[in-house]
């Protein structure tokens, strides 16, 4: 373990082997896919999927000292083509010293550009390299699919209460510094819920109360932790962690439909140099989310605003996200499509495979029209207002109801129609 005091609690208590790292035992707890692999001695290419201060960092070097492997580590913020290509012309020369796989690191990978991403390509698919990719983003939307379909995506959650408690009871007992101070906690409350389930900011945290008490007994206590945050708040940043509260305060003020709110959180994302893209996206989610069947038409302008950041970028997109921002806050709100596929889901995993009832079966072929597929089916359009009562649901389930509409306009005439078609199911 890292012993310079000078160095900021989190890299000094920064983990060096798996046995040491804090959570993500569903990828390195014993018998867990990520540590079969780094045990067998071979591993191929991965992304790291998480929020920010999970260990994606830690875990990659960990990976890299147990295998012996070199590791080089690049930063998507400060990294261009001509840095990638440096590392695989080394990688490259080395290969005929019998030196090991190299891994190449890279941080925040989701912020390479289409280009940048397409020059790792035949280097990671020739083997010359190890890719480790890390991002705070979904892949699926942010790496380009050649790269996607070369490696396995391992998706790191949140610290739980109990691994940022064992990871503050290791600070307290292990740090050189922190070990030769009297500390107690009396509450920790805040100091939990201002980690967010971040290690690094829990650290952070823990560290800037401790050197603001000069007490000979430092006691940390709830209203101590607030206090020491409001008066330090550009310190507690200094790394953009406020990141994800503000895009939380953003989605929060556009689902309460507070539209003043919900441009000033736009304004400090913006000032913060925030990708349009990012912005565009969960607003794009919220418009289905929190807003879905109340008002259509919101999707419809969520899509076309991330359509056009695309095209437009800065700073003519601030309009684009601005409008469609202030229209997501001010219009009716539906979480029915939302909760109706969770219900769906739920009811999907408690009651397994169930059959298609035989009347709605597909049948191409005269064995499986003898079987009874498709009998007495009645084709809707055939029927007085284009429906005819008839079970589509299993069986086990056909009185389930996933779909409640909700107390808007339109929703209110989608009941209506319901009503007149189903009659006593939607009476409730």
């Amino acid at each position: 373990m890292i012993q310079n005091v000078n160095q900021p609690l989190a890299e000094r208590l920064r983990p060096g082997t798996l046995d040491d790292y804090i959570g993500q035992e569903h990828l390195i707890g014993e018998g867990a896919v990520l540590r079969k692999m780094i045990e067998s001695g071979k591993i191929s290419s991965f992304l790291l999927w998480g929020p920010p201060g999970v260990g994606k960092t830690t875990l990659a070097k960990i990976i890299a000292n147990t295998l012996n492997r070199p590791f080089y580590t690049l930063s998507a913020i400060n990294s261009g083509v001509k840095d990638i290509r440096d590392v695989i012309e080394k990688s490259q020369r080395n290969q005929f010293f019998s030196h090991p796989n190299p891994i190449l690191f890279i941080d925040e990978i989701h912020r390479f550009s289409k280009a940048q991403q397409d020059s790792l390509l035949g280097a990671v698919e020739q083997g010359i390299i190890t890719l480790i990719g890390a991002t705070t983003e979904n892949p699926s939307f942010e790496v380009i699919s050649p790269l996607l379909s070369r490696c396995q995506v391992y998706v790191l959650k949140h610290l739980d209460k109990a691994d940022l408690l064992r990871i503050v009871s290791l600070a307290l007992t292990k740090d050189p510094y922190l070990k030769t101070k009297d500390i107690r906690i009396e509450e920790d409350e805040a100091l939990l819920r201002f980690s967010g389930g971040d290690a690094r900011k829990l650290l952070n945290v823990l560290e800037l109360v401790v050197n603001s008490d000069e007490e000979e007994i430092i006691t940390i206590t709830n209203d101590k932790v607030i206090d020491r945050l409001q008066n330090n708040m550009a310190m507690y940043d200094k790394n953009g962690e406020m990141h994800y509260d503000i895009i939380s305060a953003f989605i929060k003020s556009m689902r309460g439909s507070d539209p003043d709110a919900s441009v000033y959180w736009l304004a400090r994302m913006i000032e913060g140099g925030e990708d349009v893209k990012f912005i565009a996206r969960r607003m794009l989610i919220l418009a289905a989310e929190d807003i879905g069947l109340a008002n259509p038409n919101a999707l419809l302008l969520a899509q076309g605003t991330f359509d056009a950041v695309h095209k437009i970028g800065h700073p003519e997109a601030r309009i684009i996200l601005s409008q469609c921002a202030i229209y997501l806050a001010t219009s009716a709100k539906s979480n029915s499509a939302y909760v109706a596929i969770d219900d769906a889901l739920a009811l999907v995993k408690s009651t397994g495979d169930l059959p298609v009832p035989l009347h709605i079966r597909n049948a191409p072929t005269k064995l499986m029209k003898e079987l009874g597929y498709g009998k007495e089916y009645k084709y809707a359009h055939s029927f007085k207002d284009n429906f005819v009562d008839q079970d589509f649901l299993p069986s086990e389930i056909k009185n389930q109801k996933l779909y409640t509409p909700q107390n808007n306009p339109l929703e209110l005439k989608i009941l209506e129609r319901l009503k007149s078609l189903w009659g006593k199911r939607y009476d409730k």
